[in-house]
């Protein structure tokens, strides 16, 4: 559907080399370059669009005086994963070379994302540390994110396993149908057999119920340990990709990363990815802002 008429800002449909976006540009002139966010919708990279969040992306605009890109990647299974981090990565990069002819300074560029989105966010973001040929991206902001598929069995998956919208059940079933695999591997990724013990010792140091505050803990139980299938370990290897799971990049990559921003919901079964990532960032010296919504839902 084509963006609507509004009276302070000035939407246009676009294409950055190829991939469709629709820029909010307020309409007020203003004294200096404004900043920029680019905007990752979330969905599972299965759902969503432009559309979806028209709302939410007038709103930044609005209230930040920003000018916004919303990207239009699209979506799995017919456009195979990792289609979708390559849109938002090229997306990015297109505005970051372009930013002034938009009004924008290329050093006040932020990217922002819910669920998936978040996802693509933090990847970009790491797929740009190392980046010398264009402006650095100022901050993350990471709302909700899904960022590790090693465990489905943290506190937040135990605590809300059958809360609506995104249960713990449905994540796995989702990851599959985004990667375009056969369901019946969810029941062993849901116990944790497609990781095996030598990945299990590698990732405890990022990925663990230990590291989570006790605070959100109550109630807690370790699940038994799962025994290890070689076979489906090697039928979902995108799943230990740090394009998946950002949470299994390198130190040396996530000390480089931007400011950010992190949103947990308290009831939420992704709420331990986001509380995982903030606590690896502030360990690798990244200022991080973090927001917990006590009775917030994904």
């Amino acid at each position: 559907l084509p963006a609507l008429w509004d009276s302070q800002l000035l939407i246009k449909d676009l294409h950055f080399d190829g991939v469709p976006v629709r820029i909010y540009l307020p309409r007020e002139p203003s004294a200096g370059k404004r900043r920029g966010v680019i905007f990752f919708h979330g969905g599972c990279g299965i759902f969503g669009s432009i559309k979806c969040y028209e709302r939410i992306c007038r709103c930044i605009t609005r209230k930040s005086d920003s000018v916004v890109v919303s990207v239009g990647y699209h979506l799995a299974p017919e456009h195979k994963y990792p289609a979708q981090t390559l849109e938002c990565l090229t997306a990015t990069v297109h505005f970051l070379q372009t930013a002034d002819i938009y009004g924008v300074d290329p050093a006040r560029i932020i990217i922002c994302g819910d669920s998936a989105g978040g996802t693509y966010t933090a990847s970009v973001c790491q797929e740009l540390v190392h980046r010398t040929d264009i402006p650095k991206i100022r901050a993350q902001v990471l709302i909700y994110p899904f960022l590790q598929a090693l465990s489905f069995n943290l506190p937040s998956h135990q605590k809300n396993a059958s809360i609506a919208l995104l249960s713990r059940d449905r994540t796995v079933h989702f990851i599959l149908k985004y990667l375009n695999k056969d369901c019946s591997l969810k029941k062993p990724i849901l116990a944790g057999s497609h990781v095996s013990e030598s990945m299990n010792v590698k990732y405890r140091k990022w990925i663990s119920p230990d590291l989570i505050p006790e605070v959100f803990k109550l109630g807690y139980k370790p699940p038994p340990p799962a025994s290890f299938l070689p076979q489906v370990h090697e039928e979902v290897q995108e799943l230990f990709q740090t394009r998946f799971s950002p949470l299994l990049a390198e130190d040396a990559v996530v000390c480089l990363l931007p400011d950010t921003c992190v949103v947990t919901c308290e009831h939420d079964v992704l709420r331990d990815d986001g509380l995982l990532y903030r606590k690896r960032l502030e360990d690798n010296n990244v200022r991080v802002t973090w927001h917990h919504v006590q009775k917030g839902f994904h």
